[in-house]
């Protein structure tokens, strides 16, 4: 990956909605090479995918809390069942395996805690292989879905 390479995806997470016309322009190369090397870094996988970024709050989902959790069992069943399982809860925006105790931290985003509640009475604790759970709520988000540094 060369510094066009580079440019051309610290651009990207700027504004996804860039045409290839004005990607190019700000990398400082014609179109055909630009959309050639578009195509080969979106191939490659570096480039996931092109989404909006959405207020949590604009949209009714002003509510956020860290779950973290510790399992009964570390073995690839167990492991494997319930990171299966927090894939299909919407509200879970984030998910992450740690070393160490606990081992996963659930992102979770709602609409208040009266649905932060039924979420985790009805869905949380119930996930496979679940030995202890303990949440704090977000008090204030300071940094969000910041950029890769690209360097």
């Amino acid at each position: 990956m060369d510094r066009f390479d580079k440019n051309i995806l610290a651009e990207l997470q700027l504004d996804g909605r860039l045409t290839v016309t004005e990607l190019a322009e700000r990398v400082g190369l014609s179109l055909s090479p630009c959309h050639r090397r578009l195509k080969s870094l979106e191939q490659s996988g570096a480039i996931r995918s092109y989404k909006a970024q959405l207020d949590p709050s604009v949209v009714g989902l002003g509510f956020s809390a860290l779950v973290f959790v510790t399992m009964k069992y570390g073995n690839h069943e167990s492991v494997t069942q319930f990171e299966a399982a927090v894939v299909n809860i919407p509200q879970v925006i984030e998910a992450n395996r740690l070393f160490g105790d606990p081992d996963y931290i659930l992102n979770i985003v709602v609409k208040d805690l009266e649905a932060f509640q039924e979420l985790y009475d009805n869905k949380i604790s119930t996930l496979p292989g679940v030995q202890r759970l303990t949440s704090t709520l977000v008090m204030k988000n300071i940094l969000h879905n910041r950029e890769l540094p690209i360097l």
